[in-house]
């Protein structure tokens, strides 16, 4: 059995030699879903199921082919995602490839320096394990809260993959051993096989729509500098003053960046006060590199989840 310690706040995210300070209010993208943690529209596919999970991999190096949270609090795990191994943490898989069209599962386990699976973990946002998958062309998002089995197994359960190259992150923070208060991020690259068919990354833009809400981004952030930026949520040309907590925020932002798939990830500063949030959300943004990194937010309202996509620019 794996046990669960309170949440601990987290280091905020950095590219190699970048520090990364996310700190949001915002978030942004788009795609809906049904009740519940799960949400989804054409290329995005937006799960959320309650979960257990184990503790982080890693020490950088090339992924192999297998490719309670306070309000205001910003939790990053340190380095961009793109490495299995951090700190002696790894994150492993035999999942090298996914079926295509169908539901599937994907399983993995992370082990410590002592090369044995982690069992307790630090919630984070409720969580003790986020889980996401992305397409190489920022397309098919998926965020999961993946399960934990008695041997330290991991499964997510991943809504239908179309075919090409994707990869997934495991988001994390040991509550004990060396790394323990640590946050990670460690990610494996998975093939679907199939005909392939990509689709450009919109171009930047400063606003989003889903479900007849509009997200307003206001301010451009800069590459390695912490930016303020704005958002504001309305429907029907009217302030959205009913955001309901989802994650123990009012927003939930995650950022890839194009070319590379790089991992961000910002939460609200916003205080929460039950379902009263909106309709301005603000916060100071960090991106590490330079380029257009697409942004998905999810919020919650009426006890719908709503996927909001965008793209936006680090100059």
């Amino acid at each position: 059995m794996f046990t669960v310690r309170p949440p601990v706040r987290r280091r905020a995210l950095a590219a190699p030699g970048t520090a990364v300070a996310l700190a949001l209010v915002l978030a942004a993208c788009g795609s809906s879903g049904s009740s519940g943690d799960s949400s989804s529209m054409p290329g995005m596919d937006h799960g959320a199921t309650a979960s257990a999970s184990p503790t982080a991999s890693a020490s950088p190096s090339s992924d192999s082919p297998t490719m309670g949270h306070m309000p205001g609090m910003d939790h990053m795990a340190g380095g961009n995602g793109l490495a299995s191994v951090k700190d002696g943490y790894r994150l492993t898989s035999r999942n090298a490839s996914l079926p295509a069209g169908k539901r599937t599962a994907y399983r993995f386990t992370v082990t410590g320096p002592d090369g044995t699976p982690v069992s307790a973990f630090a919630l984070d946002q409720t969580k003790p394990m986020h889980f996401y998958a992305i397409r190489s062309d920022l397309t098919g998002f998926q965020h999961l809260h993946p399960t934990m089995a008695a041997d330290g197994t991991w499964t997510a359960d991943l809504a239908a993959l179309t075919p090409g190259a994707w990869r997934m992150f495991a988001s994390f923070t040991p509550d004990g051993g060396a790394g323990k208060g640590t946050a990670f991020v460690l990610s494996r690259r998975v093939t679907v096989p199939g005909t392939e068919k990509r689709t450009p990354v919109p171009a930047a833009a400063t606003t989003a729509r889903v479900d007849g809400y509009t997200v307003t981004v206001q301010g451009r952030p800069m590459a390695g500098m912490s930016h303020p930026l704005t958002v504001t949520v309305t429907k029907d040309g009217r302030p959205v003053t009913s955001l309901q907590p989802y994650l123990d925020t009012y927003a939930h932002l995650t950022a890839f960046h194009e070319g590379d798939t790089a991992f961000a990830h910002l939460h609200p500063t916003t205080h929460v006060d039950g379902d009263h949030g909106g309709p301005k959300l603000a916060f100071d943004a960090e991106l590490p590199s330079a380029g257009d990194w697409r942004l998905f937010l999810q919020f919650r309202t009426g006890g719908k989840l709503h996927t909001a996509a965008l793209t936006l620019n680090a100059g």
